[in-house]
């Protein structure tokens, strides 16, 4: 009797079939995304503390430039380490302890309602709600006293929301400088917020006049108050200038650090 042929394994039958068979193509694109899926969240897992701690130097080295402090020969987070970061209570003005500094996170508390509160107007486009706990810094000089402020601020543009921070002097009124870390707009207009020749327009600039009213003005002409309360709006590119402007005012009137202002004005931060 002729020797029966030996039944094949599952692993050989499925090699054995034909490469234009669609069961076998389906099969094999489906375990090389599930392979592929598994890759990329290993990675994404691993790189998060890389991931987290880039974040936080980029953070770091943006308040350090807007306040001027920045040397490359020395590392970001031995220069940011003469910064004081507070919690700032907007409606009070006054720093508060209810945070723990090293673990505050402002994204992750601005979807908390508990401290987040409505917009009676919403000129910088955040959305009808603000969240009224803010992480500010403070840099001193050599004899303890303020040097310079540093204040986050953002709203929209006319792609995107423009995170950035302010930097103001020890005054209180007297800008020294204003980026942005993180924007969208159009490449060669909006996104010239980034240009440096156009960063270097808002230093020595002020807030408020004399009588303390908000004068300080994005715009392609100089308004009644002067040129030291205006910043030349950027050329073809409106809608991203208004937002600078609509963020600005917003964040330093009475909806945002105006109280906080007050209190540096009077000494008594």
């Amino acid at each position: 009797m002729p020797e029966s042929t030996p039944r094949k394994g599952l692993i050989r039958r499925f090699l054995d079939t034909p490469p234009d068979n669609t069961a076998k193509t389906v099969s094999i694109a489906v375990a090389l995304c599930l392979v592929g899926s598994m890759v990329v969240s290993a990675a994404a897992v691993s790189l998060r503390p890389v991931q987290d701690a880039n974040r936080l130097r980029d953070k770091q080295l943006n308040v350090l430039e807007v306040a001027g402090a920045y040397d490359p020969d020395v590392p970001v987070a031995q220069a940011f380490a003469a910064f004081e970061p507070h919690v700032l209570d907007l409606d009070t003005g006054e720093f508060t302890d209810q945070f723990d500094i090293e673990t505050f996170d402002q994204l992750a508390t601005s979807s908390d309602p508990a401290i987040v509160r409505a917009l009676d107007e919403d000129p910088a486009g955040l959305g009808g709600k603000q969240q009224y706990y803010q992480m500010i810094y403070i840099l001193r000089d050599e004899a303890g006293e303020i040097d310079k402020v540093v204040l986050p601020v953002q709203g929209y543009g006319l792609w995107s929301t423009l995170y950035g921070f302010i930097a103001l002097e020890a005054n209180g009124n007297d800008i020294f400088g204003l980026q942005f870390y993180q924007q969208g707009e159009t490449p060669g207009l909006g996104a010239e917020v980034d240009n440096p020749r156009w960063k270097a327009l808002w230093r020595g600039k002020k807030l408020r006049d004399d009588d303390g009213e908000l004068q300080i003005t994005v715009a392609k002409t100089t308004p009644p108050a002067g040129p030291e309360y205006h910043v030349d709006a950027l050329a073809g590119a409106t809608l991203t200038s208004n937002g600078v402007d609509n963020l600005v005012r917003f964040w330093m009137g009475e909806q945002g650090y105006e109280p906080f202002l007050e209190r540096l004005k009077a000494g008594e931060i």
